[in-house]
């Protein structure tokens, strides 16, 4: 799959002129304004924390946000706070704690975890009350006593098991 990929890239890189290329990217953006080089290049807008800065703007340039470009080229100190926040919002779709902040997804995925094994309990229940033969006799608590009863009488591998740890002169556990 791996292979059939890059062979693919490998052609549609040699098959498609570089300028023609870099054209069809920049038509994907609009009017957005190409601001760097991005995480990977590519004309492609996405928040990231490990790399803050994408390459295009988040937002078309309207003729408000060239105004307010255009201020920001003077002093900043003139700008207002609400202007401030505005060219920030055309350049960026979240601030870093809106895209860190965490979004609640975890309580979904618990509460589905949740359901799946409530309902692999309840089918095991069944299939053990409705399916499964009850257990032999061999399972009760008498039956085992009587079976380790007959093991030791039979000094079952006295060496170093089972009938090594149990004194025959006193009939109790070494």
């Amino acid at each position: 799959m791996a292979s059939h990929l890059l062979r693919r890239a490998l052609f549609d890189a040699i098959r498609v002129p570089a300028g023609t290329r870099a054209a069809s990217e920049i038509a994907k953006i609009g009017d957005r304004e190409w601001v760097g080089y991005g995480f990977n290049g590519r004309p492609n807008y996405v928040d990231r924390n490990d790399f803050p800065l994408p390459a295009v703007r988040f937002r078309a340039d309207t003729p408000d946000v060239k105004a307010l470009r255009e201020k920001e080229k003077g002093d900043w100190r003139k700008l207002t706070l609400e202007e401030k926040k505005a060219l920030y919002r055309a350049s960026f779709c979240q601030t870093f704690a809106e895209f860190q902040a965490p979004t609640g997804e975890w309580k979904g995925a618990l509460g589905w975890a949740l359901v799946m094994a409530s309902m692999s309990l309840w089918f095991y229940m069944a299939m053990k009350k409705f399916v499964y033969n009850p257990l032999p006799e061999s399972f009760s608590e008498e039956s085992q006593k009587a079976q380790l009863k007959r093991m030791l009488d039979l000094k079952v591998n006295p060496v170093d098991g089972l009938s090594s740890k149990w004194d025959y002169e006193n009939n109790r556990w070494k």
